[in-house]
């Protein structure tokens, strides 16, 4: 009796989130439409957009996306360093056509930057996603940036903006229209993504999403995270250089919550609300911040996932996410 009941109270706590899941996917259409307007997606080409935020079957089958072509190039020399970025773009005909292994029309791009608290992760951790996109009409740049403590603040932001510059300079020869690009981070790129597309004033980034970010850097060091799980002030002295207390003016600029300003350019953000190492304050202040300026966002809470849940990418973190990310991008891009 005492195992029966024990497989049942597990039983539950699997299906949990999965019930909750489909409750947040059953209102983020009419939610997603709300703060961005309505939107019609493109075509298929080659392939079709998610049918829904949650698709049961895919939990096991696995989110299926076509090959698409992808080619690393060195968008800077700084110090030493090579700074790269993988391109990924449709290898169908529509609607670029592939010419001598380049683009031939133009399409949107995206900007996707890693996580891993400034000091880890490269360009290749969110390759199944940057696929998904090529495969649905973008033209993705998945970008490396300096990493911490070598390199301090604001290196990988400097980064971030030369691989923009780069970008836009050979948009002929990677098929993109120089003046339709959207920024996408998670985690610690999330915190770069929202930064660049506050500041830049480049009126060709038309909105950035942010997954579990950390926007407000100095209430993150006085409010740290378990010291079991996550050395968050050890973390910031390495990315910013020094603690609060003696650089309180660098904590304030690297903070993506202190450069909204009216009408910031439309902004996404998903955060699970189980998160350890970034809390979803970090993401709710921000929102409340765009509520008060009057500009488009929303802001997506998954209440049963932890930090980085959509690594798994056909999770029902990994399909929400990818559903209101290709929406979002229809909106802002249109």
């Amino acid at each position: 009796m005492i195992g029966a009941f024990l497989g049942l109270v597990a039983c539950g706590l699997l299906l949990n989130p999965v019930l909750q899941a489909v409750s947040l996917a059953r209102h983020l259409p009419a939610q997603l439409t709300a703060a961005f307007g309505d939107v019609t997606l493109p075509e298929p080409k080659p392939a079709a957009p998610r049918p829904s935020a949650l698709v049961l079957t895919e939990l096991f089958t696995g989110v299926r996306t076509p090959e698409v072509l992808m080619r690393t190039v060195v968008y800077a020399l700084k110090e030493g360093t090579e700074l790269g970025m993988d391109v990924y773009s449709s290898s169908d005909s529509s609607p670029a056509t592939v010419v001598n292994g380049a683009l031939s029309a133009k399409a949107p791009c995206v900007v996707v930057l890693h996580g891993g608290s400034w000091q880890a992760g490269d360009r290749t951790e969110q390759s199944r996603f940057n696929a998904y996109l090529a495969a649905r009409g973008y033209v993705v740049a998945a970008v490396d940036y300096r990493l911490a403590p070598q390199w301090r603040f604001p290196a990988a932001k400097d980064d971030v903006t030369d691989a923009i510059s780069y970008l836009k300079t050979r948009a002929a020869e990677f098929g993109i229209d120089p003046d339709r690009l959207v920024l996408v981070g998670r985690s610690a790129g999330g915190q770069l993504a929202l930064l660049t597309a506050y500041t830049s004033g480049d009126p060709a980034i038309k909105g950035v999403v942010a997954s579990h970010a950390p926007t407000d850097l100095s209430y993150a060091y006085q409010n740290p995270g378990n010291p079991a799980v996550i050395d968050t002030r050890g973390l910031l002295r390495a990315y910013i250089g020094m603690s609060l207390d003696d650089a309180p003016a660098l904590y304030e600029a690297a903070s993506p919550l202190n450069a909204v300003v009216t009408r910031t350019v439309p902004t996404l953000l998903i955060h699970g609300q189980r998160d350890e190492l970034v809390s979803p304050a970090q993401s709710a202040r921000l929102a409340a911040k765009l509520a008060q300026t009057g500009s488009p966002h929303l802001y997506i809470r998954l209440p049963w996932a932890t930090h980085g849940c959509d690594v798994n990418f056909n999770g029902p973190c990994g399909q929400i996410s990818t559903y209101a990310i290709e929406r979002f991008l229809a909106a802002v891009l249109r």
